[in-house]
């Protein structure tokens, strides 16, 4: 089964001295993104966290939250004042504030938290390496594989039961289809017969619109496509790799061929079954969202 999007994995472990936990929360999305929380002495590594994640993951949405349960000892070092990134803030801030026309708006707690005015001693990365980093976010990878995995699997099992439930239907459709010509032909053939009121009919002109009527309302090849393209997706909800993208192109198509069913049926039985299906359709596209 593919995985879910959607999913959860937090790890610990010891790093530089200390105890450090990450956890990992994802969500769906187009392509791989990351957002990560982290302690300054350790945010450098958010491109190391990224390709890390890209080599179990394809795509959903990244928020990674790494802090310590114990700082490493020694690591609580001081900040530093950058005097001329404190004077170049308070210049453009008072330059702001006479241009939005406020009147003593620039205070000490709003200057401290202008870039760069304080920084840590050091770069953090000299006292932390990425290998110990490394291996507690495996762990959390780990764990969150395991959960979408989990996820993917109850997933599979309710877009499988969607896609049983258009073959249903679909066959349905085919045993239906037969039936709708006969009266179809039934239908014209009175219509004619009270047209001519009694006059002779001319068979070989009723024979071809007959087999006109019955050309455009033929569905044998829109009902081959849609079965090939269930048994398509059934056999990508049965595979371990990612398959989101290729099931919404798929399910795309299956969309494509209801609706041309639809559009042929000219009968209220074929037109109520086509809803379901529409709405399965519906049903499975929505759902897809949070597969990989």
């Amino acid at each position: 089964m593919p995985n879910s999007m959607t999913g959860f994995g937090a790890a610990e472990g010891s790093v530089a001295g200390g105890i450090l936990r990450v956890e990992v929360k994802t969500v769906n999305h187009r392509y791989l993104s990351l957002a990560l929380k982290a302690p300054s002495e350790l945010a450098a590594f958010e491109g190391e966290i990224r390709e890390r994640l890209r080599r179990d993951f394809e795509r959903g949405h990244f928020a990674v939250s790494v802090r310590w349960l114990e700082a490493p000892a020694g690591a609580a070092g001081g900040l530093r004042l950058n005097v001329d990134a404190a004077r170049e803030a308070i210049t453009r801030l008072r330059a702001l504030e006479s241009l939005a026309g406020l009147d003593d708006s620039v205070t000490l707690d709003l200057l401290a938290r202008q870039p760069e005015v304080f920084s840590a001693d050091g770069d953090g990365r000299s006292a932390v390496s990425w290998g110990e980093v490394d291996a507690v976010v495996s762990g959390a990878a780990l764990a969150l594989r395991e959960t979408r995995r989990r996820e993917g699997a109850a997933l599979g099992g309710e877009l499988g039961q969607r896609l049983a439930s258009v073959r249903t239907h679909l066959a349905m459709v085919a045993s239906h289809a037969p039936e709708r010509l006969l009266r179809e032909r039934d239908r014209l053939k009175g219509q004619v017969a009270q047209l001519l009121d009694g006059r002779a009919v001319d068979e070989q002109r009723l024979s071809q619109e007959l087999a006109f009527i019955a050309d455009r309302l033929d569905i044998t090849e829109e009902i081959v496509r849609l079965g090939a393209h269930l048994d398509a997706a059934l056999a990508a909800l049965g595979s371990d790799r990612p398959v989101g993208k290729q099931l919404g192109f798929l399910a795309q198509e299956m969309g494509r061929e209801v609706n041309t069913i639809g559009s042929k049926a000219n009968d209220h039985v074929m037109q109520h079954v086509v809803v379901e299906m529409k709405g399965e359709l519906e049903r499975f596209r929505e759902q897809l969202e949070n597969l990989e």
